[in-house]
């Protein structure tokens, strides 16, 4: 694959125009089906530069507002006669400041012949905002935007993005020093700033020290009890810490898949920190050198190689599972589609082997076909439905299965 980023130092916002055009193209065609589409996901992603590219290309008014701006706030102190008579797309961020605009919204949406589009861009998942779904049910789509893709930047920088993460300002740093700092930066605004504008009353030095743990148990099935006793405090409050920083975007929760097969079945989900640049500053590796020489090095890039098979699949949340037995069976990525069901493993080794597991997980699960990716270059057979991927081919041996 030709290389997309042109230049050694990969920054500047033309860089991000050329890697974001698939998602620039469909949030094109979201805006014009739907009445209101939001983009969500976590602080410093993307989202308000990708608005504002669209601004630049739409055809006719744009009107832009910033929830974070006092100006734009004293604007919208009576939000129907500010937003009534406009017409063309309407940019609305960090709407989730502002969750008592649905219902207006609501009613903008529902004029004759929809004068404008509404643009609503948030830090907070639906479950945060549970007046837009309340107030916009069949009026809005939720498009989650994560950070740069492998598909995006090549598959080239694979390790690149791995270790930096997907975030653009960490991945397009000068170095890797200044990608850690920015990095670092991210973290502590989030516990500081970002947590209690959503709400959260928790103490930043305990949602840290609770982060940080999360770290350390990466690519681990969540035990509540184990970080209630690190905590001293009740199983449902550590749950609540954990469900505050997913959906918030900055840990993943894979739940488990139940399967008829006659056996005991883990049923806790996987958490992740959701970007690996994330998890290698969380845990102070500053270098490649101090990832590939960390004892999480496999889980994060477990979690690095799963995120751009689900990203190429367009596999959404309701399709993504595990799967494991208390025999020792288990599946890292199950993707589930109507009557469709792929089986992933990853493996940071040079030589992919199969093993019982995948067997078991094959005939158990009933999968089409059950791929190995690993970092290397080439596709091979390994059993009949079984074969090995090499991330660097990753986009072609997915395509085949579209």
């Amino acid at each position: 694959m030709k290389s997309r980023l042109t230049t050694p130092r990969f920054h500047g916002i033309l860089s991000v125009m050329k890697l974001r055009d698939t998602e620039m193209r469909e949030l094109t065609r979201l805006i014009k089906r739907y009445p209101a589409t939001a983009i969500i996901g976590a602080r410093q992603v993307g989202k308000t530069t990708l608005a504002r590219m669209l601004g630049a290309k739409w055809k006719g008014t744009v009107s832009y507002f910033d929830l974070e701006d006092p100006g734009d706030q004293a604007r919208l102190s009576d939000p129907m006669l500010a937003l009534d008579n406009l017409n063309g797309l309407v940019v609305i961020d960090e709407i989730q400041r502002h969750p008592d605009l649905f219902p207006v919204l609501r009613v903008l949406c529902d004029r004759p012949g929809k004068p404008a589009r509404f643009l609503l861009l948030g830090s907070a998942s639906p479950g945060l905002l549970r007046q837009s779904v309340e107030s916009l049910a069949g009026r809005i789509h939720y498009h989650e935007l994560g950070g740069f893709t492998l598909s995006e930047v090549g598959e080239q920088h694979a390790e690149r993005l791995w270790v930096r993460g997907s975030f653009p300002r960490a991945f397009l740093a000068r170095s890797h020093a200044d990608s850690h700092e920015w990095r670092d930066g991210f973290i502590r605004m989030f516990l500081e700033r970002d947590l209690p504008k959503l709400g959260v009353t928790v103490g930043a030095a305990t949602m840290r020290r609770f982060w940080m743990m999360l770290a350390h148990y990466h690519g681990q099935v969540w035990n509540a009890s184990e970080f209630a006793r690190s905590f001293g405090v009740a199983d449902t409050t550590v749950r609540n810490y954990l469900d505050t920083l997913a959906a918030a975007f900055v840990v993943e929760q894979l739940p488990p898949w139940h399967a008829n097969v006659g056996k005991r079945q883990v049923k806790s989900p996987k958490v992740y920190i959701a970007d690996t640049g994330i998890l290698h500053a969380l845990l102070n590796l500053r270098t490649p050198q101090d990832v590939l020489s960390h004892p999480k090095c496999g889980a994060s890039w477990e979690s690095f190689a799963m995120h751009a098979v689900t990203k190429h699949l367009g596999a959404d949340r309701s399709e993504r599972f595990f799967w494991a037995t208390h025999n020792g069976a288990e599946l890292d990525l199950l993707v589930s589609r109507g009557a469709l069901r792929l089986g992933f493993e990853f493996k940071r080794t040079s030589k992919p082997m199969i093993t019982p597991s995948m067997r078991i997980a094959l005939e158990d699960l009933q999968l089409k076909r059950l791929d190995v990716v690993y970092p290397g270059k080439d596709i091979f057979p390994l059993a009949p439905k079984i074969r090995a991927v090499g991330i660097s081919r990753l986009s072609e041996a997915l395509n085949r299965m579209k």
